[in-house]
């Protein structure tokens, strides 16, 4: 199966950080290209950490917790504002990021790129070389875009990939339909069992969001045929030699 692969979507231009760039300097580059977040290098262009704008409103809001203990002098907050002085105090991209950075590599799928950015709570992945070296940002809406494939690109990819090259059908054994990414199938297949693989193998195409399964078959493979009675000779009513 033909699948979309990170390094078909990501962005190659990325706006990155060095360890020592200053906080405002961050601030300044996140607002200059419009952008939530942004990647931390060392001298090698490995990532080492990953800089977003909740870490930098951390930062103001540990700054705040710890100026306001100071000034009340209430022990609660000064505990508070002890455990976020790192954070308060951080002046530099290195003492601002997140660490370790979650990246993932240009042949991974779009599809396990999208898991990992929602199990981890994420907005953007890094994508990296074989030596860690940063080559490009996948966000959110990079990956969405193969939901922005038109209805004929799915259509002949599931005919193509699915029909054609997985299963093997002669032409015009299935009609396929897609509109807004909902894929109908329609037609008569050989075998009962051939059906839920082709349903499956369709749902994993790029752009598909819904399967309407309108197949037939002709044999039911599911079910061992039934055996005749007569057919069945007990030993015992074999004739004694």
């Amino acid at each position: 199966m033909k699948t979309c692969k990170v390094g078909e979507v990501m962005t190659s231009e990325v706006v990155g950080a060095r360890r020592e760039t200053p906080f405002k300097d961050v601030a300044r580059l996140l607002d200059r290209h419009r952008i939530s977040g942004l990647p931390v290098v060392d001298a090698d262009d490995k990532v080492v950490g990953v800089i977003s704008e909740t870490d930098l409103m951390r930062r103001q809001a540990a700054k705040a917790e710890r100026d306001r203990g100071r000034r009340f002098r209430l022990p609660a907050l000064r505990r508070k504002a002890r455990h976020a002085t790192v954070k308060a105090r951080a002046t530099i991209a290195g003492q601002l990021m997140s660490t370790p950075a979650i990246t993932v590599h240009p042949e991974q799928s779009v599809v396990d790129a999208a898991r990992v950015m929602e199990r981890h709570h994420i907005e953007r992945l890094p994508v990296v070389d074989e030596e860690d070296r940063l080559i490009g940002i996948a966000t959110r809406r990079d990956l969405l875009r193969v939901f922005l494939r038109t209805d004929e690109e799915i259509r002949q990819e599931i005919i193509d990939e699915v029909l054609t090259r997985a299963m093997c059908l002669p032409p015009h054994t299935v009609i396929v339909s897609v509109h807004d990414g909902l894929a109908t199938l329609e037609g008569r297949l050989e075998r009962r069992s051939d059906i839920p693989l082709v349903v499956q193998l369709t749902w994993r195409v790029d752009g598909v969001v819904g399967v309407m399964n309108s197949l037939t078959f002709r044999i039911d493979d599911t079910h061992p045929p039934a055996e005749h009675p007569s057919r069945r000779i007990a030993h015992h009513w074999l004739p004694e030699r």
